[in-house]
């Protein structure tokens, strides 16, 4: 409904703008919220850890759609049908886990 603008058309055509402001504001707002209950990060140590994920996490995501489209696979596997196999679950979680790992190991010890 809102999606209209897209964001990269040539690498992931289903990727708008809307959605992915929709989703960076989202994923901050939720990670500042949820930082100090399961973390050891405050509130704005989470907001700032949820910018990175969010940044992390789209980028992940791009990247293996891209590298996806140039070996021409449109679905890594067949053990999720319908979702592009195991690596689009994965994606953006190869990228953001590291960055956050590193976040919280910076502001930690």
């Amino acid at each position: 409904m809102l999606g209209r603008h897209k964001i990269i058309p040539r690498v992931s055509p289903n990727k708008t703008w809307e959605g992915f402001i929709g989703g960076f504001v989202t994923t901050t707002v939720c990670a500042g919220w949820l930082a100090p209950l399961l973390t050891p990060l405050s509130m704005k140590q989470g907001l700032i850890a949820g910018v990175i994920i969010a940044g992390g996490g789209f980028i992940g995501d791009v990247v293996i759609s891209s590298v996806k489209r140039d070996l021409r696979i449109k679905d890594s596997s067949q053990l999720i049908p319908g979702h592009g196999g195991v690596l689009d679950r994965m994606d953006s979680l190869l990228y953001t886990a590291p960055l956050f790992f590193h976040y919280t190991c910076f502001l930690c010890y």
